[in-house]
């Protein structure tokens, strides 16, 4: 009996550990295209052709909608410093697993919204 207890805790560790490694690897398979994303809007909004993005941060987010019918899309969220001419900005992008493309953010977008209440 021990001995199935055992490789069910290996199977276990084994599948915990694969879904952290699948997602490091989702995280960076979409970097570069959110870091591109970061610097395009923050080129456009600074008027900057020059501004360049920096990694703050990036995490694997779950799907807000999890049940047994429907379920939500995980994501990667990154946030992006993009600085030049003297300006910074920082934004969130998300981009969806499987998706073929990223969303750029204004980080205090979220906080003027919540200001506003």
């Amino acid at each position: 009996m021990s001995t199935i207890v055992r490789m069910a805790a290996c199977v276990a560790a084994i599948t915990i550990g694969s879904g952290c490694a699948s997602q490091q690897q989702m995280l960076a398979s979409k970097q570069t295209m959110a870091m591109q994303t970061a610097a395009s809007r923050g080129q456009f909004e600074m008027n900057c052709p020059q501004a360049t993005p920096v990694l703050l941060s990036q995490e694997m987010t779950q799907p807000a909608l999890q049940a047994p019918i429907a379920m939500g899309i995980e994501r990667g969220e990154y946030t992006i410093g993009v600085e030049g001419c003297g300006q910074r900005k920082t934004y969130v992008v998300i981009c969806p697993e499987g998706g073929e493309s990223c969303f750029a953010a204004d980080s205090g977008s979220v906080g003027q919204a919540l200001e506003q209440r």
